[in-house]
């Protein structure tokens, strides 16, 4: 569930400030957790996450005395988040409940002091099984204090509440596996085809960064440098070697699962990063669902669409993304349409593939009738003759072309008096650099889906740093786009990550639990990237990127980019 930075998730946080179970850090390995059965632990999960009870119906709570309600906005994880390491948010801490702090005493910590719990009277006792079902029925501590109003009550039945109880043991308890007493450690996925001076350049990048994090304290001989980095990193990671595995894919996808699977065997890592494929990421992504991984910012054009997975953090839904663009635009305009229908043609591709599905489902959500759709087989060209038939056909007053930079010179060869319409999309991804050159004659009834940023911030390359342009800028030129080659663009990406991924370990606070660096991710403020100019996060979202323009190619032999819509949010 998502509830996101809007007041209602102001208002559930509020309810949920639950238990006073403080920050004061405790080794999860001294945690003595039982075994627990796993479908206890499934269904103790769901009511945690979902706010469903074993019998299928919603949990109920009340809030001072009131009447008890269901919802989900009542779910556990709406406030303590999935990892139970709860967060501080718009001004509202809601505690961790996680099993390496629920069940131990909250101590007094004074800066500079080490006092053990013989010496000072806790500000809370551990809770027992016993006690924190009393607190979660009726409020009340286990010291005797009664938890503040905003707290619901849960009138849970033993069984119901003990399946809970059981779960909350168990989350978050022992630190995820790729973590060492010294270690840390990451791997990043690539497939053999792949070329190699993509991967080389990623693979030297995250290197360099990684090399640098590692030698940042540790080869200095300077206490106040040392300090510096400590309070910088956190005493914890900076005693960490932080290390980067390359898991090599080879052979066909529907063997990738397998040699995934005996990577992780082999060596376990905390999370993945970054990452290429040739083709579609779904394999990897089903690997992370499964063995609940997280991937952050894979590159990829293919990510799987889903709006119930956890695990990958994608920078956008690629292709499919402009697809869904395309039908907002032209629904917002829908006045020109005039009843007449839409057509696409679509390359059979994954490109064209990724771009049909998200137009076409957006366009169907939107309350449109189903466009009608052409395939282009492989190996089978747009035509002249073709195209002639198919516009005489139907008559649209819209027509999509998902095909490559074969397809606008064909599009030159037809005239209104053939029936082409005055709106007729690409996608600038798809057609590539050839956008940049498309036929004088078409410019002005041709739009194109273009998913980067009119303005980009100051990024380090490697290759020197990228001006920064005018947030408010309407038009771009060829000359002003940040990256010049793949490789450059490659590099500039993967410093982005490791610069993010620095924020994302410091802010875990030495909690390296595999579902608090996701919390964590949704948490984070907008962030300044390559290509998209600014990313966005937010709790359960999947795609940091949820947006394009729509465009179209000035006149001349040196155009711009002009603007014809804002950013289009999916």
């Amino acid at each position: 569930m998502h509830i996101g930075h809007s007041p209602l998730r102001t208002l559930a946080v509020s309810f949920c400030v639950l238990l006073l179970i403080g920050t004061a850090p405790v080794s999860a390995a001294s945690t003595a957790v039982p075994a627990v059965s796993p479908e206890t632990l499934r269904q103790g999960e769901r009511i945690y996450r979902e706010g469903i009870l074993p019998s299928g119906a919603a949990l109920r709570a009340s809030i001072k005395g009131g009447a008890a309600v269901p919802g989900l906005t009542f779910a556990c994880s709406s406030c303590h988040l999935r990892s139970g390491l709860g967060a501080f948010d718009e001004g509202v801490y809601t505690p961790a409940i996680n099993g390496a702090k629920l069940f131990h005493p909250l101590l007094r910590r004074y800066k500079g002091a080490d006092l053990s719990a013989d010496k000072v009277k806790p500000l809370r006792p551990a809770y027992t099984e016993e006690s924190l079902i009393q607190a979660l029925r009726t409020g009340n501590a286990p010291d005797g204090r009664v938890l503040k109003d905003g707290m619901p009550r849960y009138p849970l039945t033993d069984s119901d509440a003990r399946i809970l109880v059981a779960y909350l043991k168990e989350l978050s308890s022992r630190l995820s596996p790729g973590v060492g007493p010294t270690s840390l450690r990451f791997a990043t996925v690539v497939s053999e085809d792949v070329p190699p001076e993509k991967s080389t350049a990623m693979f030297a990048a995250f290197d360099n960064i990684f090399t640098m994090q590692n030698n940042r304290t540790k080869s200095s001989s300077d206490p106040r440098s040392r300090q510096m980095a400590q309070n910088m990193l956190g005493r914890d990671l900076e005693s960490r070697t932080l290390s980067l595995s390359r898991w090599i894919l080879t052979g066909p996808p529907e063997t990738w699962r397998r040699q995934l699977e005996e990577y992780n065997r082999k060596e376990p890592v905390f999370a993945l990063l970054g990452g290429m494929v040739s083709g579609q990421w779904r394999p990897v992504h089903q690997f992370c669902e499964e063995f609940e991984i997280p991937c952050l910012f894979p590159v990829t054009d293919f990510p799987v669409i889903s709006e119930t997975d956890w695990y990958t953090l994608y920078l956008s839904k690629g292709y499919y993304q402009e697809g869904e663009s395309a039908a907002r635009y032209l629904n917002s305009n829908s006045a020109q349409l005039m009843g007449r229908p839409v057509v696409q043609i679509v390359r059979s591709s994954p490109q064209g593939g990724a771009l049909s599905e998200g137009f076409l489902k957006t366009w169907q959500e939107l309350g449109e009738q189903a466009p009608v759709t052409v395939f282009l087989p492989p190996g089978k060209m747009l035509d002249r003759e073709s195209l002639r038939r198919l516009l005489a056909k139907e008559q649209p007053a819209a027509l999509l072309i998902w095909d490559d930079a074969a397809a606008p010179p064909v599009l030159e060869s037809v005239s209104s008096r053939d029936g082409r319409p005055d709106l007729v999309f690409f996608s600038a991804r798809y057609l590539g650099e050839s956008f940049w050159t498309l036929p004088e004659s078409i410019r002005d009834s041709t739009y194109l889906t273009y998913p980067y940023a009119f303005s980009f911030p100051a990024v380090r390359t490697g290759m020197g740093v990228n001006k920064v342009q005018d947030d408010r800028s309407q038009t771009l030129r060829r000359a002003d786009l940040p990256f010049k080659n793949e490789l450059q663009e490659t590099v500039s990406l993967t410093n982005a990550l490791t610069q993010l991924l620095s924020n994302l370990l410091q802010e875990l606070k030495d909690n390296y639990y595999r579902d608090n660096l996701l919390d964590v991710a949704g948490m984070m403020a907008d962030q300044q990237y390559p290509l998209y100019g600014r990313i966005s996060f937010g709790t359960a979202l999947r795609y940091a990127v949820r947006g394009c323009f729509v465009v179209q190619l000035g006149h001349g032999a040196t155009p711009e980019l002009v603007k014809k819509s804002g950013w289009v949010i999916q």
